[in-house]
């Protein structure tokens, strides 16, 4: 009886046991599921969250767009209304046709592209007598700052063309001092400086005679500057090395 006992005992705690395994399973179960579906209602909604601002990106650069659009096409409006303008001066005036013709021929005497030939004046600028109490000898050399002085002043009082010791200076010409000689574009030129230009006389030999203009500064450089007149200048068109 006693064993009978035991076994009923037995198999009442296996019962249990099992059932107790279901329901552990069973909760195991749910949690893992419950949990895959908010991870992967979490992960959809980053989605959403990624692709909405990605949208809102693009309509903003789309929005952006059309605005440039809008600005370009209004520019390109306001070009073709000022070519019409032009076309009907044209039309109705010769006259600036004929100026803007002098113009481009004045654009390309400045190039070099063309000969050049008129009146104009030649400054020959020389390296003053030296002086042996004198410090510094460079105080009387002249240097590519007295150069640069020199044309500028020519340039801005309507030179035409500009030739130095009988190189045309161009636009874009480049002058460095090497000593007792300068370069002007790889060619080396000794003194003294010949510096030759086409242009209303007048106007220039005024222009570099004002008091504390260039040639005083010149002077007070201890440059020995001598300025003469021309009826008939005539310079080459500047060559293109090849």
């Amino acid at each position: 009886m006693n064993n009978k006992k035991k076994n009923s005992k037995e198999n009442f705690f296996s019962r249990k046991q099992f059932q107790l395994l279901i329901v552990c399973v069973t909760m195991g179960f749910i949690i893992g599921y419950s949990y895959n579906q908010a991870k992967e209602n979490r992960d959809t909604g980053s989605t959403n969250k990624e692709l909405f601002e990605q949208e809102d990106s693009y309509r903003e650069e789309l929005i952006a767009q059309q605005e440039r659009n809008k600005e370009l096409s209004e520019e390109a409006n306001a070009l073709q209304e000022k070519i019409r303008k032009y076309e009907k001066s044209f039309v109705a005036s010769k006259k600036d046709y004929t100026k803007l013709v002098e113009e481009a021929e004045d654009l390309r005497l400045l190039l070099g592209d063309l000969n050049s030939e008129g009146k104009g004046i030649r400054i020959t600028l020389q390296d003053g007598d030296y002086n042996p109490k004198s410090v510094n000898p460079n105080d009387y050399i002249v240097h590519e700052s007295h150069i640069f002085k020199l044309l500028n002043e020519l340039k801005i009082s309507g030179a035409q063309a500009i030739a130095i010791n009988g190189q045309r200076v161009l636009a874009n010409s480049y002058i460095r001092c090497n000593g007792p000689v300068i370069t002007i574009d790889g060619k080396q030129h000794p003194a003294p400086f010949v510096v030759e230009a086409v242009g209303d006389s007048a106007t220039l030999i005024a222009a570099l005679n004002l008091t504390g203009g260039v040639v005083d500064q010149l002077l007070n450089d201890n440059i020995v500057v001598s300025l003469e007149e021309d009826q008939k200048l005539a310079m080459p068109k500047a060559k293109v090395e090849s």
